[in-house]
């Protein structure tokens, strides 16, 4: 009988182990990259998806913009709504007025943990819905209007 060891409950030992660095590291927000898990644990592909899997049904990370998987933890409120709505949110959190000067794709990528392309994606759908101007390269971006609230009964 071969010496390896046996495949498997790999991944649920991979999700404990995951978790006991979620445990030691109260700061930690962000899951290992899935190469990382590989490497780290010299696992498949499909051995870490599984891992990432039992934190995701144990509630204790779920996956997040930008291929990453993020850090859910006890009492932490995560917004589920689409970035643009809350990127448009800003507009009414921070008081700005038609014409105020907006945040960066980078401030904005910084301030919601993820990459910038996606924010960009999200800031041009509020251009198209017609609450922000401008943008680009170089260019700052303005608040055109103020973003409507649907009511829903």
């Amino acid at each position: 009988m071969s010496q390896q060891a046996n495949p498997r409950g790999t991944f649920l030992k991979i999700a404990d182990s995951v978790k006991r660095q979620i445990e030691d590291d109260p700061d930690m927000t962000e899951l290992p990259s899935l190469a990382e898990v590989m490497r780290g644990h010299k696992v498949s592909r499909g051995v870490a998806l599984r891992a990432f899997g039992v934190l995701r049904q144990e509630g204790v990370a779920e996956p997040a913009p930008g291929g990453r998987w993020r850090v859910v933890r006890a009492g932490a409120r995560v917004d589920p709504r689409p970035l643009d709505q809350r990127i448009g949110d800003i507009i009414t959190a921070e008081g700005l007025e038609v014409g105020e000067a907006f945040p960066s794709a980078s401030a904005l990528a910084e301030r919601f943990g993820v990459s910038r392309p996606t924010v960009a994606k999200a800031l041009e759908k509020l251009e198209t819905a017609g609450v922000l101007a401008g943008g680009g390269q170089g260019k700052v971006r303005r608040v055109r209007a103020l973003p409507i609230r649907e009511e829903r009964s």
